[in-house]
């Protein structure tokens, strides 16, 4: 029997309710890490997101693999992606607008609700385009986390 894990949270400024579909336990705890997420997700939308994981880690070896937002998520220098499981569909999230634009002929097939891109098993997410995206995010934030440097060096010369 499955539960509807009900949340409201908010990525990247945008408020964004979650049913996650998750198996009922005696206390529907938050889990604490990724492999605890995916044991209560259903075997069929499981293997997809396991195959959505190893993707991610493959092409951010050094991310650090978490639980935010009751999700999981993969931070390199600030958060990278998010995917979660839902009654209706899977999600990839945290794929910023300007980069939606950038794939849009690949995402063609997909659904996009703000930054977010719902798949399915029947219309799985090539680990290529998985891999493209994650790979632009790693850019951005070490882009971001560049620009913060210098930012902050400016500031601490005008100081003295």
């Amino acid at each position: 029997m499955s539960a509807i894990m009900i949340a409201r949270i908010i990525i990247f400024g945008e408020i964004i309710q979650t049913n996650s579909i998750m198996k009922k336990t005696a206390k529907s705890k938050i889990p604490k890490d990724v492999d605890s997420y995916l044991a209560k997700v259903p075997p069929k939308d499981r293997a997809a997101l396991e195959k959505i994981r190893k993707t991610i880690k493959a092409a951010a070896p050094k991310s650090e693999e978490i639980i935010s937002y009751q999700i999981p998520c993969y931070k390199y220098h600030g958060p990278l992606v998010f995917f979660a499981a839902f009654p209706n569909h899977l999600s990839l999230y945290a794929i910023g607008k300007k980069l939606l634009k950038e794939l849009a002929a690949e995402l063609k097939p997909f659904e996009i609700k703000g930054t977010t891109i719902h798949f399915s098993t029947a219309n799985p997410l090539p680990a290529k385009l998985v891999k493209k995206i994650v790979k632009e995010r790693i850019k951005e934030n070490v882009l971001r986390k560049s620009k913060k440097q210098k930012a902050e060096g400016k500031n601490v010369r005008r100081q003295t």
